[in-house]
């Protein structure tokens, strides 16, 4: 199955630490950065008012996101000499998270828009997206700039769609035709966790449980999210032509129930389909373990496995 490239999405991300005087403007919230590097992926020219959207993650809450612009250009632009690029933006939601320490990041999609994303210094979701473009370490003086095109461009496995998921940047669906033939008793209704693992590994004929673990897991792990995607695009969809109206009104409190269990199935369908695969590999491994007992306190761990030792007398 073909997958997008990551170039079908971005042409360009950059980031840097952010430094106390980025982070907290003493007199205004107006931000302006020194951004001569960008111009490896905004060019020469000044682009003032391109539309840009503004999104804070981190690794313990939801992420939040505001709408604004941002305006590259060269301050000195008249001198015969020399040039000096800045980037520039006002304040919202978002920057005033922002502290002293964060990541900031700034990524040029094919559409001229922009993102800028703020992250924790040090947070999983700082290395996810460093990992996604491409990026090395987070330097402190100046922005680390990737261009992104089809020569170096990586194709958007699972992992990658993750990532771009917390963006609210849904991929393409590829083959669809393929998928929904995979669909056809399900285009109604979404089967349980279980059923639709076990949908997706048996999709998957030429992959057997007892390759390369790694392999096969993320393989199982991709054609169920393209599987759910395409089939909750579906039972979206129609749900979406019946409309919102109670009477004459629009059924606003039933629209955000509807969206927020579209946002619920999402996260814990994606963990529950990591254990039900991983227990397949077990099985087919014949390797003895124990799902979801309670232990000591009251955990419950995914699995438990026996321990073999050798007991001196």
């Amino acid at each position: 199955m073909r997958r997008g490239l990551l170039s079908d999405y971005f042409e360009g991300a950059a980031f840097k630490k952010l430094t106390p005087v980025e982070a907290s403007p003493d007199s205004s919230n107006q931000h302006e950065f020194a951004g001569g590097h960008l111009r490896q992926i905004l060019g020469d020219d000044d682009r003032k008012g391109l539309q840009a959207r503004f999104i804070w993650l981190n690794d313990e809450q939801e992420g939040i996101s505001d709408i604004g612009f941002v305006s590259f250009y060269d301050a000195r632009r008249k001198h015969p000499t020399r040039s000096e690029y800045r980037l520039y933006y006002e304040g919202n939601a978002v920057t005033a998270l922002m502290q002293a320490g964060d990541t900031f990041f700034v990524a040029i999609r094919p559409d001229n828009q922009v993102l800028v994303i703020i992250t924790p210094a040090g947070s999983t979701v700082e290395r996810q997206l460093a990992w996604l473009f491409g990026l090395g370490d987070v330097p402190e003086d100046d922005f680390e700039v990737r261009q992104i095109d089809t020569s170096n461009s990586s194709p958007l496995d699972f992992a990658a769609r993750y990532v771009m998921d917390e963006l609210g940047i849904e991929p393409e669906e590829a083959e669809t035709d393929k998928l929904d033939d995979i669909l056809k008793k399900h285009r109604t209704k979404f089967p349980t966790t279980a059923e639709f693992a076990k949908l997706a590994r048996e999709s998957l004929k030429e992959i057997s449980a007892k390759d390369e673990a790694d392999k096969v897991l993320i393989a199982w792990l991709e054609r169920e999210e393209l599987l759910f995607r395409r089939l909750e695009r579906h039972i979206v969809s129609d749900r979406l032509k019946g409309g919102f109206m109670n009477g004459e009104e629009a059924d606003v409190d039933g629209f955000i129930a509807f969206s927020l269990s579209v946002q619920n199935r999402r996260k814990s369908r994606a963990g529950y389909s990591l254990e039900h695969h991983v227990e397949a590999l077990l099985r087919a491994r014949n390797i003895k373990y124990q799902r979801q007992v309670v232990t000591e306190g009251k955990s419950k761990p995914d699995f438990l496995f026996p321990v073999r030792r050798n007991i001196r007398i």
